[in-house]
């Protein structure tokens, strides 16, 4: 028998790849996916509640709508969410408004022409909104919200005189999220940079213990990087409000930002490095609790919330471990006995009483690499996937005749709300195995026949359950989407049959993750495959630049700037590797070079930070502080913008 090709054999290994559904069921860590699930839940109750004690039941499921404002930027700094949520608050009342006057002109549920259009605009929305969710960086369910919003108001029948009323019930319940969040900004200013912080301390513990267990550590120091990074990023706020006030208030202020920019003098880092060690190479039983500096507290004893200068300390000290572990020898003793101590203090952030942890000494004379960030992924063709799929599963599903077509739809755009083909198969697999277990649990919720309070008690709960579970796994998340959404018609039209509803749920939720899943391998490209060249010659040119500015000695000068433009490189080179290993066009790149350059960086990265530990015994406080620096790709030769 005939052998295939060389170049055949290559692309079927590479489908097999992307179609591995490994992972799909995996746990992720979110420490604050409770009180965020709870604080969901609320707002959707303060937004459902107006519509049951005026008696009109289904016109809550519009506000409901609208209060699903509340489930994006749940990791962001409150400041940035704020404004992103203001955003999101209008968007989803553009799409409750805009669904509410298409249903009502057109008639889909009449079918014809009408419902053609509204597949139409349905696939144009999901584009859209999934454009806008990748700009902004809004992760989890995303723009399967606002066009869950923009499809309910176009099928649940609105007269023209109920546009209006719907679109303000949107609104209310977006006005409300925001609220909310403008709310938890004030009573909680600290949440979004402890949790950031906590996950810094867990990731980098997770790499010291595959350090210790001799394991492979490229995916563990990618994610502990990751973690480092965002933690500075959360912190950036508070560090530009504590500068300003000190230009402001000149003083004794003004001393504490010099000395934390510049770190204390040489005798005290030199007391801080004995010190770490000998924290780092105890064991953690023996290491006794932090005091407070002037005033003893005993352990146990509740405190309060972390400040950013104990949070900055402890992003300082993540960034020094995580640097000090790509060096041939790292200046800390027993990994694991480390990795313990850190996850006790990321456990104490977590609980807000963050004095709980084991003593550490300041992390001394750290160069933090503020304000670096990779540049946004390709954005075009994730929308058209979207765009195409969501199209092509509403068409089919009218053409088949399928009640609520729009659910093949939502699947369609819920599937291909990934970033590569093979996240769309991780989420095929998700969405499937949810459903099955979500439409279990709605025949079991709608089989006892509630009543329109006990349903939108449900609702609630079911909202809850939902924000704390697509937190930890989508899949999960689906398991509570799947009964919210049938109950959410049940309360939009309660005539209609249980039996009905879950049979059209399952086949629209087959037939959409199916569609989508074709689409994904129709439409081809080789944006990852560029992304991939150009980050390797990013992080390659800013490796080259670390290189000289050691060899020159003029490491100690800037290094803050050195360390941030390389960090964001490394970062960069390994997303936009996993990004183009998940799609069908070929990188064009040898995995070997991409692992040294990486390994490189890192190596890179210790050394920069020995250099300016030593710049900084040399000459204590001359250095400049840490300077926001925005991501400036490097310029490409012709043959590395060509496509492969």
């Amino acid at each position: 028998m005939r052998r295939p090709s060389l170049h055949r054999a290559a692309r079927a290994r590479s489908l097999r790849d992307v179609l591995s559904p490994r992972g799909a069921l995996a746990l992720q860590r979110a420490d604050d996916a409770l009180p965020f699930a709870l604080r969901a839940a609320l707002v959707t109750a303060l937004a459902a509640l107006p519509a049951f004690l005026t008696g009109r039941p289904g016109d809550a499921v519009f506000a409901v709508l609208g209060s699903f404002t509340t489930t994006f930027g749940r990791l962001m700094p409150h400041t940035r969410r704020t404004r992103v949520l203001a955003g999101v608050a209008v968007a989803m009342t553009l799409c409750v408004a805009a669904g509410s006057a298409l249903g009502a002109r057109l008639r889909p549920q009449d079918g014809g022409a009408g419902a053609l259009l509204v597949v139409a605009a349905t696939a144009l929305v999901a584009g859209t909104a999934k454009l806008g969710c990748d700009r902004a960086r809004l992760r989890g369910l995303g723009a399967v919200m606002l066009l869950f919003g923009f499809a309910v108001a176009a099928q649940a029948a609105p007269t023209p005189a109920e546009v209006l009323p719907r679109t303000l019930l949107a609104a209310g319940g977006a006005a409300t999220a925001w609220l909310a969040a403008l709310a938890g900004r004030l009573t909680h200013p600290e949440g979004p940079r402890r949790h950031a912080v906590a996950l810094a301390l867990h990731e980098v513990a997770a790499l010291l213990d595959a350090e210790a267990a001799g394991a492979p550590r490229t995916a563990a120091r990618h994610r502990a990087t990751t973690a480092v990074l965002d933690a500075y990023r959360a912190l950036e706020p508070e560090r530009r409000r504590t500068r300003a006030g000190a230009r402001r208030t000149p003083g004794v202020r003004e001393t504490v930002v010099t000395r934390r920019t510049h770190g204390p003098a040489p005798s005290v880092r030199a007391a801080a490095h004995a010190a770490f060690a000998r924290a780092a190479s105890a064991p953690a039983a023996s290491v006794r609790p932090r005091r407070a500096p002037g005033r003893p507290v005993r352990a146990g004893t509740r405190r309060a919330p972390a400040s950013p200068e104990h949070a900055e300390r402890m992003a300082d000290l993540c960034w020094s471990v995580l640097v000090g572990a790509g060096r041939r020898r790292p200046p800390y003793g027993d990994p694991a006995a480390l990795a313990d101590v850190l996850r006790a203090h990321a456990r104490a952030f977590v609980r807000r009483r963050p004095g709980d942890g084991p003593e550490l000494p300041p992390a001394a004379a750290v160069n933090r690499p503020h304000g670096a960030r990779p540049p946004a992924p390709a954005l075009l063709v994730p929308a058209l996937r979207t765009v195409l799929g969501t199209g092509l599963a509403g068409a089919v599903a009218l053409g088949l005749g399928l009640g609520h077509g729009y659910w093949a739809a939502l699947s369609a755009a819920a599937v291909l709300h990934s970033v590569d083909v093979r996240t769309a198969t991780r989420r095929a697999v998700q969405r499937t195995l949810g459903t099955a277990a979500g439409l279990v649990l709605a025949v079991a919720v709608l089989g006892l026949r509630p009543g329109p309070l006990a349903l939108a008690g449900t609702v609630v709960a079911l909202e809850l359950l939902l924000e704390y579970g697509v937190a930890r796994n989508y899949g999960l998340g689906v398991v509570f989407l799947t009964p919210l959404a049938l109950l959410l018609t049940e309360l939009a039209a309660p005539a209609e049959p249980t039996g009905a509803l879950v049979l059209d749920r399952a086949a629209g939720s087959l037939l959409g993750v199916l569609l989508a899943l074709l689409c994904a391998l129709a439409v081809v490209h080789d944006r990852a495959a560029v992304r991939a060249r150009r980050a390797l010659a990013a992080c390659v040119l800013a490796s080259a630049q670390a290189r000289e500015a050691l060899a020159a000695g003029r490491a100690g000068a800037a290094p803050e700037v050195l360390q941030a433009r390389l960090a964001a490189a490394v970062v960069e080179l390994r997303e936009a590797e996993d990004a183009a290993a998940g799609e069908l066009w070929p990188a064009g790149t040898d995995p070997a070079d991409l692992a040294r350059a990486e390994r490189r960086a890192y190596r890179l990265l210790g050394l920069l930070a020995a250099a300016g530990r030593e710049g900084a015994r040399t000459a204590p406080g001359t250095g400049p502080g840490p300077v926001p620096l925005p991501w400036s790709p490097p310029s490409l030769s012709p043959s590395a913008r060509s496509r492969p």
